[in-house]
């Protein structure tokens, strides 16, 4: 087999969406003929652990780590001895809402003192670490994907050194991201990030993008392909036939579920305003319906929930593994995807709305009704995106919801949805690979 180095900051037993991309391309490689050699740190900051992703990794896989300096850990403890929560600082520090005024500054520390990332610190000893490794394990391409965006500046300099071919993969954008405006970053440190940004993309062999807005933006800005390569859903994690109860039925739970990060940004009370009022308005909903939150959920949002007299009906849950969470949402009777209220989220396919999709259950986006979700949704007929102040149709789709749950046909129809099996995903990866190897 060729061999592929893979710089991910990401890596089990850490948990969250942004270790699923590359474990499943790496278990899915070898079968393309691809041995993935994964680079990365020993000791990562992680805001959630999940050691059933490990069982991902395939036997051809070859690990490396090294220790990394985290000024994170720092941070958080810092705050907590200052007498902020630790949930105050785990779930959204870059856009947390009302910021102290030592998160404020400490947010100006990390937007023009760590650059691009607090995980700079790890550049300067990859490269260094990677570059003797490589002379004696050899490999045929190089991988990085981010954020954070410093895994690209330890690819690009290692590219330059030892002049293989090499692909950035951005699972989200660099100075578009939603919350690169909040990192209270001096012009200087504006321009550098641009600078920067531009200088990894011409450098880059390639540039993958998971959306066709970002990509779109991103081929806007350099001569080097950029390729489309999205985010997906695994069919071994939703084999077998699902939860034949979701459907629903007079005497079963009307389930509205939620997986993943639930940051305060994202927080759609226009849909706990209406199921507020239906049930008040109708009996039976208020004792049929269940909120369940599985994954880090900030408390404003939870506190929104019980400020609406819904506390009696929600079940939060916490971080599950991932097994556990592919279960729960095959046994919603309504998925919800709400989208943080930034304009820069109308490129944003989020991880979890592929995953969504392979539940076979209706989806209730919140965000951009013209953004890359929506588009996506409206495709493969699996649900609908209103927006964060559409009140009169968010409750006009529950109650249709409701209505085809008591009668026991709250279902999605088929679509085809292959092309975002990881597989197939994984094949056109491997794609690009071949294609930049034989140059």
């Amino acid at each position: 087999m060729k061999r592929v180095l893979i710089i991910s900051y990401y890596w089990p037993p850490t948990g969250g969406s942004g270790v699923q991309r590359w474990v499943k391309f790496a278990r899915y490689l070898p079968a393309e003929g691809w041995q993935p050699v994964i680079y990365t740190p020993e000791n990562p900051e992680q805001l959630a652990v999940d050691t059933s992703l490990e069982a991902e990794i395939p036997a051809e896989a070859e690990i490396i780590k090294t220790h990394i300096i985290e000024p994170y850990e720092l941070y958080k403890k810092f705050l907590q001895k200052s007498g902020h929560s630790k949930d105050a600082v785990e779930v959204n520090p870059v856009n947390a809402q009302n910021k102290s005024f030592l998160q404020k500054v400490a947010m100006w520390v990390r937007g023009n003192l760590f650059l691009p990332d607090p995980r700079c610190m790890w550049i300067r000893p990859s490269v260094n670490y990677l570059k003797k490794y490589l002379k004696e394990h050899p490999v045929d391409l190089i991988v990085t994907t981010g954020p954070p965006q410093s895994m690209h500046i330890i690819g690009m300099k290692l590219a330059r050194k030892t002049g293989l071919p090499w692909i950035a993969d951005f699972r989200d954008p660099w100075t578009k991201i939603f919350y690169f405006k909040h990192l209270s970053m001096t012009r200087a440190t504006e321009r550098w990030h641009k600078k920067m940004e531009k200088k990894v993309l011409d450098a880059a062999s390639a540039v993958v993008a998971v959306s066709p807005l970002v990509q779109q933006e991103f081929q806007e800005m350099t001569q080097t392909p950029v390729e489309l390569i999205t985010n997906g859903f695994d069919e071994c994690d939703f084999a077998g036939a699902g939860s034949t109860e979701a459907a629903g039925g007079k005497d079963k739970d009307f389930i509205i579920t939620h997986t993943g990060l639930f940051a305060a940004d994202g927080n759609p009370t226009v849909l706990w305003e209406t199921l507020r009022e239906k049930c008040m308005k109708d009996p039976v909903f208020k004792e049929r319906l269940k909120i369940k939150l599985i994954g880090k959920t900030d408390r404003q949002i939870t506190e929104s929930i019980e400020a609406a007299g819904l506390g009696d009906n929600l079940t939060d849950m916490g971080y599950q593994p991932h097994d556990k969470a592919v279960e729960e949402q095959r046994r919603a009777s309504l998925l919800i995807l709400p989208l943080r209220k930034e304009p820069e989220y109308k490129a944003v396919l989020p991880g979890k709305l592929y995953e969504y999709l392979a539940s076979w259950r209706p989806v209730l986006g919140i965000g951009q009704p013209d953004g890359a979700m929506s588009m996506i949704l409206n495709t493969t007929k699996t649900g609908v995106v209103f927006n964060w102040e559409d009140k009169a149709s968010v409750s006009r789709f529950i109650d249709l919801c409701w209505k085809n749950h008591l009668e026991g046909r709250l279902v999605v129809d088929d679509a085809d949805i292959s092309q975002f099996t990881r597989r197939n995903l994984t094949r056109r990866m491997a794609e690009v690979f071949e294609r930049l190897t034989r140059k």
